[in-house]
């Protein structure tokens, strides 16, 4: 059995990861629901403002750095302690720079980058978390590369606990008090699941063997040098992607007043479209995150093997599992986007942006899977030119768009941008290795099935009969599964033992 396992570390790592991302982001849900009616929409604008500031200061100290350890990790397991090292000291070093850069600057940065004087109150925080993201994020990457999830996974878990157990109890001590629930509550929460995450990964380090008896510092320059050059283009894409997406997050509630709304309503908005409509978009992508997050060492360690055919697997059946993912989200959130939206938030606009945004979720999760494998493969300046190219479109709808057809002008970049970056990286995919997907598997065959399903799903009395008096939220929840489990099984029934593409391998470097 535990053959079987590292044999098939792809399948099993997905799924264990897979398991803690859905189960997190169940909790995550709630956590959502609570969040959207202590602090409302506005408030929930306001939160999701300052997260740009985070995305960057991530990009700067530990996003790109996770991923060089763990690709290097994998590459040279006899090395991997020192790289942690390595990758730690740099990564922390730039944290605890930009957390006294956040702190001290609280206020010009609300107010000049933001525009937004409310977010002041909430960077404090923030900037305390950072540190503690940057020791976590290297400790994943560590074990990512040497392909145990179970840390990660469980700490993903953690920070998801404590965040909202955190945040139920500050709001209850402050109701308490007579004192106004904000969203500066959120981001309390937020320093609380970074650290208790960090703490947990650090003792599971620890705990796990990783002390080390040699001197972990000798050759760190060594060690630095091809980290870091392969953490820098890596580095360049976050920050290019996360300075765009600050752009753009400032920038949509000014055009929204642009458009004719107040500061309350475009705000309100914002936080509608990212706080509560972008997470039911983003939950299904468990499946397809833990994939990629996989599949990246996975790769890397195939390639330094020059396993070219398991390379070719990888690639196919990733590619196929992401457009089976992505074409069943179509049909479930545009047929349950609204009573979603009413059930869970109690918002019709919510609603409304679920179902226009269902149509992102193939190329959305074909983007996901591919970049990884690219990155894998070492092509970080590659996926870096496709996000820049991407991005910068999605702006111009946002920019040019919005004042005049509103904030559905920011969702049709959002789709053409992910359509655009799915068929660049498959572009860049296919001049490095000859496949040729299946149109029948991808496409054809997961369509068929959706409608099949949605058909005996409507053939039903009444749309699925259920007990009365059960919640409306429940009663949609049991729908949905019963289509996702009629849709597996017409995928399970026309399964066939093949890859959708040819099966000749010729990877070019």
């Amino acid at each position: 059995m535990n053959d079987f396992i590292k044999n098939h570390t792809l399948i099993f790592g997905t799924l264990f990861l897979t398991g803690a991302g859905f189960l997190s982001r169940i909790l995550g849900f709630f956590y959502r629901i609570f969040l959207s009616r202590a602090i409302g929409a506005e408030g929930l604008g306001i939160y999701q403002m300052i997260f740009p500031v985070y995305g960057i200061c991530f990009s700067l100290c530990a996003g790109s750095i996770q991923t060089a350890i763990s690709r290097f990790t994998a590459a040279e397991q006899g090395r991997a302690k020192k790289t942690l090292f390595t990758g730690f000291v740099i990564s922390f070093s730039i944290s605890l720079l930009l957390a006294a850069v956040i702190w001290n600057q609280a206020e010009f940065i609300a107010v000049h980058i933001l525009m937004e004087a409310r977010c002041a109150p909430l960077l404090p925080a923030l900037a305390l978390a950072i540190p503690f993201s940057s020791l976590h994020a290297c400790i994943c990457g560590y074990y990512y590369g040497r392909e145990k999830v179970h840390v990660p996974a469980i700490a993903q878990l953690v920070e998801q606990c404590i965040r909202i157990f955190s945040v139920f109890l500050v709001a209850d001590i402050w109701q308490q008090q007579g004192k106004e629930v904000t969203a500066l509550v959120a981001a309390l929460g937020l320093l609380a699941g970074e650290a208790g995450s960090a703490l947990f990964s650090l003792t599971m380090f620890f705990v796990s063997g990783g002390r080390s008896s040699g001197r972990l510092s000798e050759g760190f320059l060594s060690t630095a040098r091809p980290l870091m050059a392969l953490a820098m283009p890596l580095m360049a894409n976050r920050l290019v992607m996360n300075v765009l997406q600050s752009a753009e997050a400032i920038l949509i509630p000014n055009q929204l007043e642009q458009f004719g709304l107040t500061n309350s309503q475009a705000v309100s908005i914002y936080g509608i479209l990212t706080g509560m409509a972008m997470p039911f978009i983003m939950f299904p992508s468990a499946i397809v995150n833990s994939l990629a997050v996989v599949l990246l060492p996975t790769v890397a360690r195939q390639q330094a093997a020059n396993n070219d055919s398991g390379i070719m697997k990888n690639i196919s059946m990733s590619f196929r599992y992401s457009l089976y993912m992505g074409i069943l989200c179509i049909g479930i959130f545009t047929m349950f986007g609204d009573a979603l939206g009413m059930a869970v938030f109690q918002n019709r606009d919510a609603g409304t942006f679920i179902t226009i945004l269902a149509w992102l979720c193939p190329f959305l999760y074909l983007a996901t899977t591919m970049g990884s494998i690219l990155n894998g493969l070492g092509k970080t300046t590659v996926t870096f030119l496709h996000n820049l190219a991407s991005l910068l479109v999605r702006l111009l709808f946002v920019f040019f768009g919005i004042p005049h057809f509103g904030i559905h002008a920011c969702l049709w970049g959002m789709l053409v941008s992910e359509i655009m970056l799915a068929l660049l990286h498959l572009n860049s995919l296919k001049k490095l290795i000859s496949f040729s997907p299946n149109v029948w598997n991808v496409i054809v065959k997961p369509a068929f099935c959706l409608m099949i399903a949605l058909g005996i799903f409507h053939l039903l009395p009444e749309t699925l009969p259920l007990p009365s008096g059960i919640p409306v939220f429940v009663g949609t929840a049991v729908q949905i599964g019963f289509v996702c489990v009629c849709y597996g099984l017409m995928l399970f029934l026309f399964h066939q033992e093949k890859y959708p593409a040819s099966p000749s391998v010729n990877i070019r470097q």
